[in-house]
């Protein structure tokens, strides 16, 4: 209880690590879904489906937890664990990450459809912005199926995805309103 006049208690230990898992969440558990991803199951490459799904959500619902350096970072990783370029993937999800911070506020009021139709939008442009660099920095053009098969995996994986995601974003807030 703060009495008048006087400055309010500084918060715990205990909060400020509350507070600090809560803003860590997305990043750290966008990072472990893309290390689970990597392994080796036989599919075509999860990684940047997962990765591009994590970014955009947690972009456009929670973007405080979702910084551009920790952005930076994630794409980083998905370069590393494609065995892209370098900057492929950190480029596409700064881009989407930017894009989306400029839409959230029309777009994170939405229904999940349509937030589910912008998300395809945008999965086209990654993944085009992905073949281009790659087809750039290659110089030739590689072949069209893999881009494909990554379209229809972010698409596809993003409402799997989108879930859990939701059910933490919710957690999450529903924690804040108690502290």
């Amino acid at each position: 209880m703060t009495r008048r006049g006087r400055p309010a208690s500084a918060p715990g230990l205990l909060a400020r690590l509350d507070a600090l898992a809560r803003a860590a969440a997305p990043s750290v558990s966008t990072v472990a879904a893309m290390v689970l991803a990597a392994a080796p199951v036989g599919l075509p490459t999860l990684v940047p489906a997962v990765a591009l799904a994590g970014v955009f959500f947690w972009s456009l619902f929670r973007p405080a937890s979702m910084p551009a350096p920790a952005v930076f970072g994630l794409g980083l990783l998905q370069d590393l664990l494609g065995f892209s370029p370098l900057g492929i993937g950190v480029l596409t999800l700064l881009l989407v990450h930017g894009a989306a911070l400029r839409v959230r506020r029309a777009l994170a009021k939405q229904s999940f459809p349509l937030v589910w139709l912008a998300y395809c939008g945008f999965a086209v442009l990654a993944v085009g912005l992905g073949y281009l660099l790659q087809a750039l920095l290659g110089w030739h053009l590689p072949p069209t199926p893999p881009a494909f098969a990554g379209f229809w995996l972010a698409v596809g994986l993003y409402p799997i995805l989108a879930w859990p995601m939701s059910l933490a974003h919710r957690g999450m807030q529903r924690a804040e309103g108690l502290a």
